[in-house]
């Protein structure tokens, strides 16, 4: 696969990827190599990785607790510490090896450590393959207030390796699958419509899949790396995704979501309200309801747990001048930003969701 070119930096695939990797040691005189994981990626991935690696450099391996809920910034302080006894210094490299939230925090942690060092991305689940690890977004929550806290960095490369997915569960494909059915509701029908029967697909060829989704979140971060307009457009399904996964995250009585279990029902909830701004025809929206209901299990969401995810809207990062903005689909393929929503039209998008 050729590689993708995105802004400063190359995103590189399969065996190409470790090629690219092992020249740029050998093209740079770094002085140590730290490798963040979590506890899964140390367990199923790390021993996979560290074969393929070609250095003389000191290895250091900093592993912290896997989860959301540790996405945060003790987990950063320990690192930094961390990184300090160790001797690290402005010439070293730090390469995040695992999912969204290692890619997010272990980006920060390097963006922030003595005013930023090197790092590079290797994601190994399908969600931070497609989102997390590709458009130079690193950052950390701030309580259960999703990605409060970061900044917008590039990695000197990203390297995408689909045999990582061999050792994630099914239900962290389904969650990465989110964000692949968003790309094409965004941005190319064409390939919002190979979703439709996920039975007829060759999963032979899901690399080609994947890249796909690599290309359109690249081509849109590229026309705004820093979400002033256009990249907006990645947050559908997000604004009320991340307020119901911030909710459930926090909840005492909720089953944690994953990201993607999140983003679906916000994709649907969204698409509702697109359909009542006349903005996608009735039909359009059964279609994107009856897609993401056949892979998704329905989430329960009582009546009284509405008011306090609608709290969390307020929150959103992406607000502007304090009013809560949506990015809303325009037809299935297009995107229309910067859309407020009336309160009643939330509610009555959370009452068809349980329909």
């Amino acid at each position: 696969m050729q590689s993708i070119q995105a802004n400063n930096y190359l995103v590189h695939f399969n065996q190409n990827a470790y090629e690219a990797l092992n020249n740029h040691l050998k093209e740079n005189k770094y002085s140590n190599l730290f490798i963040i994981v979590d506890n899964d990626t140390n367990e199923y991935c790390l021993p996979k990785f560290l074969p393929l690696l070609e250095t003389d450099l000191t290895i250091e391996i900093i592993e912290f607790e896997s989860g959301e809920i540790n996405k945060n910034i003790e987990t950063c302080i320990e690192i930094w510490k961390v990184l300090t006894e160790l001797g690290a210094d402005r010439k070293s490299l730090v390469i995040n090896l695992g999912g969204g939230v290692v890619t997010d925090l272990g980006g920060f942690v390097a963006s922030t450590f003595k005013r930023g060092v090197d790092f590079i991305n290797i994601p190994t689940t399908l969600l931070s393959m497609v989102d997390a690890s590709v458009g130079g977004k690193t950052g950390v929550d701030l309580g259960n207030l999703k990605n409060q806290i970061g900044v917008i960095n590039v990695p000197q490369m990203v390297l995408i390796d689909t045999q990582y997915l061999e050792t994630l569960p099914q239900s962290e494909m389904r969650s990465g699958l989110a964000e692949m059915l968003k790309h094409g509701l965004i941005y190319d029908a064409g390939y919002w419509k190979k979703f439709l029967d996920l039975k007829a697909i060759d999963f032979a060829d899901f690399d080609e899949l994947i890249y796909r989704s690599v290309e359109i979140k690249n081509d849109i971060v590229i026309q705004d790396p820093t979400e002033k307009n256009i990249r907006k457009a990645l947050n559908f399904g997000h604004t009320l995704g991340h307020a119901i996964e911030s909710y459930f995250l926090e909840s005492e009585t909720k089953k944690t979501l994953l990201h993607g279990e999140a983003i679906a029902i916000g994709m649907i909830l969204e698409s509702y309200i697109s359909l009542h701004k006349n903005l996608i025809t009735a039909e359009e929206y059964a279609e994107i309801k009856t897609a993401i209901k056949s892979i998704y299990d329905d989430v329960i969401i009582e009546e009284n747990d509405i008011d306090p995810i609608l709290e969390l809207l307020i929150h959103d990062k992406k607000n502007e001048y304090g009013l809560i903005q949506f990015a809303l689909i325009e037809g299935i393929g297009k995107i229309k930003i910067n859309q407020s929503v009336e309160n009643k039209l939330i509610l009555d998008a959370f009452q068809d969701y349980k329909s």
